[in-house]
């Protein structure tokens, strides 16, 4: 096994691993989290990835989330990656920006030096990370699913939009709907990928949208009190080329609601029993 554990400890009848490995990819070693849901023991379940935001490790959805009691109930396992390569030799912000290089990976494969070398963490999560999770956990490949927050909400969206038809269902809290069009993403898409903004539109859902991905249907959860609501995460634009796209989006404006792992935990639950019912259908 290629998987070495972190720790483990049992939860509502499951058990929630973090692992470590080495990565082809990022040429580092990267952590990820992994809830095994009780039925693990009998089948092969589900898989439902969360994909976290800015500054974010593995720990913070999988500790303050509280998704393990709703994902046992379903029989689903949860898979948290990281956010960015880490460790001695990877390059960092200079200014040590929270918002570009480590914890800030914003699921792209970048380009551009000295980023290029470690920073695929899009090759990551769309390629090595799910065939070494269904090579070495009690995964069934066929049932997948994607949500995030936040930067990784950008990142779900443009993964499943990438990958038509890998996902059965598709989430997010907060999303940065169009990293074009937002400091956070702007930042982000030209240190990693350069000037050249023909290469930023298969990052920017939106973008890919109005190029002709397409994804069922999509659930999205935005707080009304989020601080970085106009200026960074524009859920209209999302809202804009989904009714120009004819996709169906369930966009819930929750009031009083910020940013924060409180607004995850509130509705974590109706995010997981959606996407149980999609990956049920398969």
């Amino acid at each position: 096994m290629t998987l070495e554990i972190v720790s483990q400890s049992r939860c509502f009848g499951g058990v929630q691993f973090v692992y470590r490995h080495q990565s082809s990819e990022t040429g580092t070693a990267m952590r990820f989290a992994a809830f095994v849901p009780p039925q693990a023991e009998a089948r092969k379940v589900p898989v439902v990835w969360f994909l976290s935001g800015l500054t974010c490790t593995e720990e913070n959805f999988t500790v303050k989330a509280g998704a393990q009691r709703v994902a046992a109930e379903l029989g689903l396992m949860v898979i948290v990656p990281d956010t960015s390569p880490r460790g001695e030799g990877v390059p960092d912000d200079s200014d040590g920006a929270y918002d570009f290089g480590l914890g800030a990976g914003f699921y792209v494969d970048a380009t551009e030096a000295p980023w290029a070398k470690n920073f695929r963490m899009r090759s990551y999560i769309e390629r090595e990370l799910p065939a070494l999770i269904a090579a070495e956990l009690p995964a069934d490949p066929a049932r997948q699913s994607i949500m995030g927050h936040s930067m990784g909400g950008h990142g779900a969206l443009t993964i499943a939009l990438r990958n038509s038809g890998r996902y059965a269902a598709v989430s997010a809290f907060a999303p940065i709907s169009s990293p074009m069009h937002c400091p956070w993403g702007e930042k982000a898409l030209s240190g990693y990928l350069g000037s050249d903004k023909t290469t930023w539109r298969e990052y920017d859902a939106c973008a890919l949208i109005a190029d002709g991905a397409r994804m069922p249907d999509l659930l999205v959860d935005q707080g009304t009190a989020d601080t970085f609501l106009d200026s960074q995460l524009k859920p209209q634009l999302l809202e804009e080329a989904c009714r120009e796209a004819g996709i169906p989006l369930t966009l819930r404006r929750q009031p009083g609601y910020d940013h924060s792992y409180f607004f995850i935990e509130t509705f974590i639950e109706d995010h997981l029993r959606w996407h149980a019912e999609r990956l049920s259908a398969r």
